[in-house]
């Protein structure tokens, strides 16, 4: 059995439709039927093996782990404040340099997210019983250069979070309101030379 193309039926059935509709003769029936069966056949990609540096299955389970561990440790603003004046805390900033340059919490790390691999953890938070406390775009407004806003549930504390969790850091709190850094009891600065 030979196997029809989606994008032959499809101009197979708009001929169709175009019969039913009174237009069974003329050009707009042989064009679609001849656009239909012309239309070039796209080859359907394979499906590369398995690779076993990806672990999908593995990262959903550690991202459920990570949401329940995740869900008594958003603090308040008075408590980020609060907490980061604690010897011994490390507020971390995983956005990009460039926009941790613009602003950022005072006394913030930036380890953007994208360098946060095992050598660099070893490297720049080898205690994974610290204290970390992050906090990410979403949770400030009326600051879109510095913090532009994504999508809620591309929120960069929530990779953050769960990347820290599967390297096994459980001393993490996120900020969990969203403030106006203008308004905020947070000190804010920019690294940026005038």
């Amino acid at each position: 059995m030979r196997r029809v193309s989606l994008t032959v039926l499809s101009g197979l059935l708009v001929g169709a439709a175009l019969v039913r509709s009174g237009h069974s003769e003329g050009p707009a029936v042989q064009q679609a039927v001849q656009q239909a069966v012309a239309a070039p056949q796209r080859a359907q990609p394979q499906v590369a093996p398995p690779n076993p540096n990806i672990d999908m299955d593995g990262f959903l389970k550690v991202a459920q782990e990570a949401a329940r561990h995740r869900a008594t440790r958003r603090i308040t603003e008075a408590d980020f404040l609060k907490m980061s004046r604690e010897p011994g805390t490390i507020v971390l900033d995983a956005r990009s340099q460039k926009n941790f340059d613009l602003l950022h919490i005072r006394g913030a790390m930036n380890m953007s997210f994208p360098d946060i691999d095992i050598p660099t953890l070893e490297k720049r938070l080898p205690d994974k019983t610290a204290r970390i406390l992050i906090y990410c775009n979403n949770n400030f407004r009326n600051a879109d250069g510095p913090f532009a806003p994504k999508s809620p549930a591309a929120s960069l504390n929530l990779s953050t979070y769960v990347t820290l969790y599967q390297y096994g850091y459980r001393n993490v709190y996120e900020l969990g309101p969203r403030l106006d850094p203008a308004e905020s009891v947070l000190t804010f600065e920019s690294s940026v030379k005038k």
